[in-house]
């Protein structure tokens, strides 16, 4: 029990700034006692001196220094989470990162450097070589004196217990032990005899000294130790009897406490408490009468959940169910007369629920089954709203697939109903007979069947009118509840803050003093403020109550009044479903649910137009199975096309969304019509030049007015006239800006083939790629097959010519000219209906504007080659002799002035003289090798001469044509170059 504080030495600091302890040589002094520190302060007795005496346990008894710690620095720094020991001692002690840490110096220290400390050590270097040279030299003498005396006395107490034997120092030293017995006391050394000697006498006397100069030793080296530590001995002597000092005045003190106590509550307690007791009683029997009275509106919860069903209140009966269950749980639980009353509300939810999913299926059957036309778009709005919100507040969210399986079987419906319906107006079709739908549609004739799909189109608009209109209100109700979630959401935080700010302000309770002291008696626990929390819930749920009975007698007698009112009835059950919804909200959907259900309302418009669609391809392809669209008129095709986009472009406005089935099912049509109009043309165009006879024909006035509105910029067939007394003449030519077109009656029909190809883009756009992929083909059979019957003589067998005459090819060569025209407008025009990824298509147009300029190249070759043949066969006869001109270039000029006759008015002046340059220009090859091969030069000799006058003859009649009068034929090239 010795205390640190007083048998702890203080350090000094010694030379060379070592600490070394103090140590007192003189002998032991005694000091004053003083009472142990850190025991319980005294009572106060009134005696002020003996209360300042007393230990504080506040009061600082030493001043703490570093020499008070108790803890090494190897066990602070030693860090057991490491799995191995280190190598480094930071890492070892303070952790792996110590050594990748890096600290930032502070700015507020300079940076101290060796540099600054060396003014210093020279100054001091000198002072410290003498300092030490003093210290080896001259020990300090009481530090020596102190070390050699207590050194002293350690080995003089030490050689004194060394004089006793280790037998009496072991730790299991007993006397009790025979050999430790005559160890001790050798009796060995005594005469067995039974008498005694004197040298036994003197043995034992020698014994007994021994022993007690043993003994002496001992107790000598025991009071040297008690007398170094006599000081604490007697301090803790001392506090003991002070502290059982102060227990026997603690213990006084708590008796009078007691008895002080006691006469308090006999005088100031035992009274109010039996008032207190008294008001506890009244408010028990308070509560045992609300109890009652709750009894008895729960026992009511049946009968007034019937009658809300029966006036199809969902919302309100599921709200008054869920709150009498809450009441069940926390107010009545335990009451055995409502022991079932529990099991039988929950069977009852279950029941509702059936009901409310029944009742919505039966909603949307009616209201997607009845007349499209005369009755409003929403069927009972309020009913609807009300089967809503009882659906969200039981999360059956599943309404949405419901409702979206009765509008497909209401789309089929409407597609029967509207085939029955036209079937009834048509005398031809027996329904007895043909029974399915799909063959009455077929039986129909195209404008029937066109009138019918105008009427399905027209219906299933009005459908999705409604569906919309439907989906829109049941947008609105979740939207509403979706709301209502997130103001409550805010008024819970605004209340909390509220409520935290309250206490913040003002600590009290907001009960009466007196109902606080009551609530603290009969609380069980251990804080006031649980028992005023109690009490605040209970007044809580007893206003749930109310409302929930308020509730059950608003609609008590709604239910029982006669009167059908038709929108009172709805209007209490939208109300009903608010209500439910402010005071259940924890039953609604989350937020993430009610988004997903907006958008899958969304999602169910937008299958609502799918449907429409789909049915109408039904309806398409019915009537496309046995190829009757493919066989459609182009207008009839067209105005097909132009409803079905009408009805597409009407619903995607209607739906906000592109459906494309129909689209698709109509360009699949249209891929056939075209593959029919195409093959149609392609026929009717092959047919044409198989039977032509490759003569000019006259240009009807209805083909110049189609060519003059080409030129104005009207790409499409124009109304056909009906003929009048005024009608123009058919025209000799074709005028195209000005220019004249000989042509054959197959490309007059050819230039209508190619805007009725022009005008089908016009009116479905859609199949612009198609067409102009078609019409390239039918221009490349054009010009491949004209090709086949001129140049290839084809037109021989096929219509009988006797021969291809020049005028033939002219006539063709002037055609192709004029397809060649117009392939830049109709190409322009594709362009402006193709999307710009499509451009690449005109490529087409490229190839055969080349490939129609090769052929009009190669018919303008054999025209030349002609006059080649007969300019061979003619000079080849050529002599040089009277009379002149020789008949041989009167055959040449004959010839050529037939070649005249024949293309100058087929073909335009420059063609014209550019051929005959070409003609002229053989001549002259033919009659220099003619010349030649004779030997006639230009010597100017007879031949010479005779052979000028030919030439001159051939010259002037040349000459002579018309359109050739200033052709330059420069005949000097005929002549060889004289060398």
């Amino acid at each position: 029990m010795a205390s640190s504080h007083g048998s702890s030495p203080r350090p000094h600091r010694g030379r060379g700034g070592f600490f070394h302890k103090e140590q007192d040589l003189s002998p032991p002094r005694r000091r004053p006692v003083r009472s142990l520190p850190d025991v319980c302060p005294k009572e106060p007795t009134g005696d002020r001196r003996a209360l300042c005496d007393g230990p504080s346990v506040v009061a600082e008894h030493d001043r703490w220094t570093v020499f008070s710690s108790k803890v090494n620095l190897p066990a602070a720094l030693n860090d057991p989470r490491l799995a191995k020991r280190e190598s480094d001692f930071f890492t070892k002690t303070w952790g792996l990162d110590f050594a990748e840490t890096e600290v930032m110096p502070s700015f507020c220290l300079p940076n101290v450097t060796r540099e600054h400390f060396g003014p210093y050590l020279q100054e001091m270097a000198q002072k410290e070589r003498i300092h030490e040279r003093c210290k080896t030299i001259c020990p300090i003498k009481d530090d020596a004196d102190a070390s050699s005396s207590a050194a002293a006395n350690h080995d003089k107490s030490r050689a004194e217990l060394e004089q006793v034997p280790k037998i009496f120092m072991r730790p299991d030293f007993a006397l009790e032990d025979p050999t430790t017995f005559n160890s001790v006391l050798p009796w060995s050394h005594f005469n067995s005899a039974g008498g005694k000697s004197s040298r036994d006498v003197a043995s034992s006397r020698l014994l007994q000294e021994k022993l007690s100069h043993y003994l002496d030793v001992v107790e000598v080296s025991i009071a040297r130790q008690i007398s170094l530590r006599s000081e604490a001995f007697f301090h803790a002597m001392s506090s003991q009897h002070e502290l059982q000092d102060r227990l026997r005045e603690t213990q006084r003190a708590v008796a009078v406490l007691r008895d002080r106590t006691a006469h308090i509550d006999r005088v100031v307690c035992q009274g109010p408490l039996r008032a207190l007791r008294a008001s506890l009683t009244r408010n028990n029997c308070v509560k045992l009468h609300n109890k009652l009275k709750l009894m008895a509106a729960v026992h009511q919860t049946q009968p007034t959940v019937q009658l809300l069903l029966s006036t199809s209140e969902f919302v309100g009966a599921l709200e008054l169910i869920s709150t009498t269950k809450e009441v069940l749980q926390q107010e009545l639980q335990g009451i055995l007369s409502f022991r079932h009353l529990g099991s039988q509300l929950c069977e009852l939810e279950k029941l509702i629920d059936k009901m409310i999913v029944e009742d919505f299926t039966m909603y949307a059957r009616s209201d997607l089954s009845r007349s499209l036309r005369e009755e409003p778009l929403v069927l009972e709005k309020e009913r609807l709203e009300s089967l809503v919100f009882g659906l969200l507040r039981q999360k059956k969210l599943d309404f949405v697939d419901i409702y979206s399986d009765e509008m497909i079987v209401s789309a089929k419906a409407i597609v029967a109903q509207c085939v029955a319906d036209s079937v009834v107006n048509i005398e031809e079709i027996d329904t007895e007979v043909v029974t399915k739908l799909a063959d009455q549609m077929r039986v129909m004739t195209f404008p029937q069947w066109f009138e019918l799909l105008q009427n399905v189109f027209e219906c299933f608009l009005l459908f999705l009118k409604r569906i919309k209109a439907t989906v829109s209100v049941i947008s609105n109700v979740v939207l509403e509840v979706l709301a209502s979630n997130q103001r409550n959401r805010l008024q819970e935080v605004a209340a909390a803050a509220a409520a935290a700010a309250c206490s913040v302000q003002d600590s009290s309770p907001s009960l009466l003093q007196g109902e606080a002291e009551l609530a603290y008696l009969t609380h069980e626990g251990l804080f006031i403020s649980d028992a005023l929390n109690e009490a605040q819930q209970q007044q809580q749920q007893q206003q749930v109550l109310d409302q929930s009975i308020a509730v059950g007698t608003r609609v008590q007698p709604s239910a029982a009044d006669s009167d059908p009112s038709a929108d009172s009835a709805p209007s209490a059950a939208f109300e009903t479903s608010v209500s439910g919804f402010m005071s259940g909200e924890s039953t609604m959907p989350s937020d993430l649910e009610l988004h997903r259900i907006v958008n899958n309302l969304k999602e169910l418009l937008f299958s609502a137009s799918d449907i429409s669609h789909d049915r109408c391809v039904k309806v398409l392809t019915a009537r496309a199975k046995d190829g009757s669209l493919e066989r459609l008129t182009s207008a009839e095709f067209v105005a097909l096309s132009q409803a079905v986009e009408a009805f597409a472009r009407d619903t995607e406005e209607l739906c906000g969304r592109r459906s494309v089935s129909l689209r698709g099912a109509l360009q699949s049509q249209a891929n056939r019509f075209v593959h029919r109009f195409h093959e149609e043309r392609k026929t009717k165009l092959s047919l044409l030049l198989d039977n032509e006879r490759w003569k000019q024909a006259e240009v009807p006035a209805e083909f110049q007015d189609l060519v003059e509105s080409i030129a104005n910029g009207r790409i499409s067939l124009p109304e056909r006239k009906i003929p009048g007394p005024d009608e123009k003449k058919p025209a000799e030519f074709l005028l195209v800006n000005g220019q004249k077109y000989a042509v054959v009656g197959t490309v007059l029909l050819l230039i209508r083939i190619f805007l009725e190809y022009c005008q089908c883009v016009n009116d479905i756009p859609s199949i612009a790629t198609d067409m102009l992929t078609r019409l390239s083909d039918l221009l490349k059979h054009f010009n491949s097959r004209s090709c086949q019957l001129v140049l290839g003589a084809g037109a021989l067998q096929v219509v009988g010519l006797k021969t291809i005459t020049t005028k033939n090819l002219a006539l063709a060569s002037r055609c192709l000219q004029l397809v060649v025209h117009y392939i830049p407008v109709i190409r322009a025009h594709f362009e402006n209906k193709l999307q710009p990824k499509q451009f690449s298509a005109l490529r087409h147009f490229d190839h055969i504007t080349k490939d129609y300029n090769d052929h009009v190249a190669e018919i303008s070759a054999k025209l030349v080659a002609i006059m080649d043949s007969m300019f061979e066969k003619s000079l080849s006869k050529y002599e040089v002799k009277a009379p002149m001109p020789s008949g041989c270039f009167r055959h040449v000029c004959k010839q050529m002035t037939k070649m005249h006759e024949a293309i100058h008015e087929l073909l335009p002046e420059e063609q014209t003289q550019m051929l005959f340059l070409r003609i002229n220009a053989s001549f002259k090859m033919h009659l220099k090798r003619q010349l030649a091969r004779l030997g006639v030069v230009n010597d100017g000799g007879p031949q010479h001469g005779l052979v000028v006058v030919d030439v001159a003859f051939y010259t002037e009649n040349v000459q002579v044509l018309k359109s050739l009068e200033r052709l330059d034929l420069n005949m000097a090239e005929i002549w060889e170059q004289k060398r």
